[in-house]
């Protein structure tokens, strides 16, 4: 039976939806707040989503729905939401749709236009899972323009130099790569560059976050399934080696690779041979393996968290990324290229600088390094109200964040959520583990808190 999560703050919205959709022979499950919501879209299997847009912020301007779609979309970006409201306008639609809603409907509803809308949304679920949403992906994937285009490096400084020196000599090689740096430095970006210089650049460059997987998932995602090899498996699934053969996998935070599936990574990376997870059909692919970690690969050696064998097979060549502190040449360059980036993406026109904006910029600390210094370009392009961009539009905080004095209350919800993450890693010494823990969310939750925040 297909699942449906229907979210309202008002129990007889609940009563009534439950009683309607009795005769569907759909399994219902229920939830009152946004933070129940996303509760169960992390827990659970489901099919659907119909979801109220308003809850106890206020009851009108649906907001608090529509803060919510994007969130649910980073758990499953495929997971079908159909939203309702009773303060329903072509504004609010419009901006749900926008937000990934797949329908909007009005309350009171009609009981008809709800459940064809519903049913529609399942069909085109279910004909995506049976591979359909593969198949695109997988043409998309090899698509000569898309993997092959070389991304616009700022290299002012004698390290970048260096690093894009490097970068030239060995990608044309099919020598692994281990990429290094702190959160923020640009590693995604020289892996890319890694791809578009070498011999494989018609071909897919897959990408897997590591630190993003749950560990019950992390040998299907990489090798694949076959139909019923686990209680989900309802169809036979390409894994991301298969996807990449012929041409790149990025495996991004390596260091969060369980130890008891590094063996299985070691051995597809000495012999391009596996299996898919409930199969014994061995297969072979041709990938070259680029990786990436902020962590220190050897210290997790020594305390046996990462096998020494598969380090040596993944730093065949090892690219240090300096931070953006060692790197104060490029941050003018790299201000000037987001703000034209962001200022044509948002049609402001021609934006520049003040001196003292830039002062201000090369004065930073710069915690987050180059997505820090993007955030900060595209929030300043978005407040400005003129066309010159002062130190004030900036905003730059120079203190760490146990000494903000913004109350709680006053904070959005994102800003609040982060604040607490960036505590919780303090108290904790950076431990994610223990943090994770303490916050009441699993590591991958965590871990895409932290890519969507920016945290190192």
């Amino acid at each position: 039976m297909p699942k449906i999560l229907i979210a309202d703050d008002q129990v007889d919205v609940l009563a009534a939806l439950r009683l309607l959709l009795k005769g569907e022979h759909y399994d219902i499950v229920t939830a009152s707040s946004p933070a129940g919501v996303l509760k169960i879209v992390e827990s659970q299997d489901l099919d659907l989503v119909l979801m109220d847009l308003n809850y106890a912020r206020d009851t009108t301007s649906g907001n608090e729905g529509l803060d919510l779609l994007p969130r649910i979309h980073a758990i499953d970006a495929t997971l079908p939401v159909i939203v309702m409201t009773a303060w329903g306008s072509v504004n609010v639609a419009v901006e749900a749709m926008r937000r990934g809603a797949r329908d909007f409907i009005q309350k009171p509803w009609d009981n008809a236009r709800l459940l064809t809308i519903m049913r529609t949304q399942l069909e085109l679920a279910q004909a995506l899972r049976r591979g359909q949403r593969l198949e695109a992906e997988n043409l998309t994937l090899r698509d000569d323009g898309a993997s092959a285009r070389l991304p616009q490096i700022v290299a002012e400084s004698p390290s970048m130099k260096s690093v894009l020196n490097v970068v030239q000599r060995i990608g044309p090689a099919d020598a692994n790569v281990l990429i290094t740096g702190e959160n923020g430095t640009g590693k995604e970006v020289i892996a890319r560059s890694l791809h578009a210089v070498s011999s494989r650049s018609g071909k897919p460059l897959v990408s897997v976050n590591a630190g993003a997987l749950a560990e019950s998932l992390f040998e299907s995602e990489l090798f694949g399934h076959v139909r019923g090899a686990f209680t989900d498996a309802k169809t036979d699934r390409v894994g991301r080696f298969e996807l990449a053969d012929g041409g790149t996998l990025f495996l991004d935070e390596i260091s969060n690779v369980p130890l008891n599936l590094q063996a299985k990574l070691l051995r597809v990376l000495e012999t391009g041979e596996f299996e898919r997870v409930g199969s014994s059909k061995t297969r072979r692919v041709s990938v070259r393996v680029l990786s990436a970690t902020n962590a220190d690969l050897k210290n997790d050696v020594a305390e046996g968290k990462f096998r020494q064998d598969l380090m040596f097979r993944l730093n065949t060549v090892e690219i240090h990324l300096p931070a953006l502190r060692e790197r104060r040449e490029d941050i003018a360059p790299l201000a000037d290229h987001f703000l034209r980036q962001h200022s044509e993406r948002y049609r402001r026109g021609r934006m520049e600088f003040t001196a003292q904006a830039i002062e201000a910029l090369r004065q930073h600390s710069w915690p987050g390094n180059v997505r820090e210094l993007d955030h900060i370009i595209e929030r300043a392009v978005l407040m400005s109200s003129t066309n010159t961009v002062t130190a004030m539009d900036l905003a730059l905080q120079n203190t760490p964040a146990a000494q903000v004095s913004a109350r709680l209350e006053e904070m959005s919800l994102e800003d609040a959520e982060c604040l607490l993450i960036k505590k919780a890693l303090a108290r904790f010494e950076g431990n994610a583990n223990r943090a994770a823990e303490a916050l009441g969310l699993s590591r991958s939750a965590l871990y895409r808190r932290l890519q969507k925040y920016g945290l190192s």
